[in-house]
């Protein structure tokens, strides 16, 4: 089976699949099924997995778990949208949704998600997610999904902290927190631990290498989280997808 529940192989899957090709990549089209049912995608602009509504289920799954009406949701690592717009359906009206993203290709696209929704709850901040304002080199070559800072990027992005964005009043307290930024993800909360101390958000991470993990993990239990896995029943010493929940007594890791 597939993400989408249909028979690797079958006749069934291989005339979705010839379907799917023959969709022009500037199509829009809607979602056809999720939360997102109905909303407006650009069919070029990720995996089709993401206007059929079934883009990386388990993750999402947990995401929606996490995310209640009237949150503020700080999507670290924003791409092309989909997460930020499967927070602003979730959070509604009353909520807010910060998305951060320095890659300009993406950026527009993340803009135009926005824009032809109609989605007014979500605030675009055009830049990467450290520990410090500034700039840093970025590498934007190959998979536009995968880009990353670099010191061998040839491309200069602004950078921010989320402590320094909250204390100068530019974005709201955050109650959730989705990080996938391609291996700084310890830098970005570094730089936000005030604000976790303070406001202790949950946390659903995506960690790149070994180091970095180990990292990570060590510092949020350090202040007081609990980490583990996103998928029941794997170690969290061999995943790369965590949730983080504030525990008023420390904890252990689950290794």
């Amino acid at each position: 089976m597939n993400s989408t529940g249909i028979k690797v192989g079958s006749i069934t899957e291989k005339l979705g699949q010839a379907i799917l090709r023959i969709v022009p990549r500037t199509a829009r089209v809607r979602v056809l099924s999720g939360p997102l049912r109905g909303r407006k995608w650009i069919a070029g602009a990720s995996t089709n997995s993401c206007w059929l509504g079934v883009y990386e289920m388990e993750k999402q799954t947990a995401f929606r778990s996490l995310i209640r009406p009237g949150d503020v949701v700080y999507d670290l690592g924003a791409n092309v949208g989909f997460y930020s717009l499967l927070a602003s359906v979730l959070v509604g009206p009353k909520g807010r949704v910060f998305s951060f993203e320095p890659l300009p290709r993406n950026l527009e696209l993340l803009r135009k998600h926005i824009g032809e929704n109609n989605i007014t709850n979500c605030v675009i901040v055009a830049s990467a997610v450290s520990d410090r304002r500034g700039t840093a080199q970025f590498d934007a070559q190959g998979d536009p999904h995968m880009t990353k800072l670099s010191e061998a990027g040839s491309m200069t992005v602004k950078l921010t902290s989320l402590d320094d964005l909250l204390a100068s009043g530019e974005i709201l307290p955050p109650n959730v927190i989705k990080c996938d930024i391609e291996g700084s993800e310890f830098d970005a909360l570094n730089g936000a631990r005030n604000t976790l101390e303070r406001y202790r958000p949950k946390i659903l991470l995506a960690t790149h290498g070994s180091a970095v993990h180990k990292l990570c993990c060590d510092f949020l239990t350090a202040i007081g989280y609990s980490v583990c896995s996103l998928k029941k029943g794997i170690p969290l010493a061999q995943t790369n997808e965590l949730v983080a929940t504030f525990s008023a007594l420390p904890q252990s890791r689950r290794l």
